[in-house]
């Protein structure tokens, strides 16, 4: 037998009443379920190591693939694979120079998010004014 809780298992309210002050209040301010999805999604890349990294390097430099690559001892293809899913998150902003291009953190909320969540996680203080 599963020691498990299945849905039978678990308590029930027997009728409606508040255990939160003004939960109806905020059962009307809680966002859409897109909202939610849209969270779960960036979460999801980042509960990444790789892309952890990759993040960590780029909220604090302008860096090309072949660096990134360098730093973290994995191939070119496969940075780019990481930086192409981040990319698509709207995390990351890029700049070509020549046949290389740079990449950094985007200047949005999210970023901005991400950036203060690496920097207090890993204890370190943001080595870039203004970000």
């Amino acid at each position: 037998m599963s020691d498990r809780n299945t849905q039978q298992d678990l308590p029930v309210c027997g009728e409606s009443h508040q255990h939160v002050k003004d939960f109806e209040a905020m059962k009307e301010d809680m966002p859409a379920d897109d909202a939610f999805i849209e969270v779960a999604t960036i979460f999801g890349q980042l509960s990444d190591s790789t892309r952890l990294k990759i993040l960590f390097l780029l909220c604090h430099n302008s860096v090309c693939v072949c660096n990134i690559a360098d730093a973290m001892g994995i191939s070119a293809p496969a940075v780019s694979h990481h930086l192409r899913s981040l990319k698509l998150l709207g995390l990351l902003d890029f700049k070509r120079i020549g046949k290389e291009v740079y990449y950094t953190l985007a200047d949005n909320e999210d970023s901005r998010l991400v950036h203060k969540m690496i920097d207090d996680m890993f204890g370190r203080s943001c080595m870039i004014d203004g970000k």
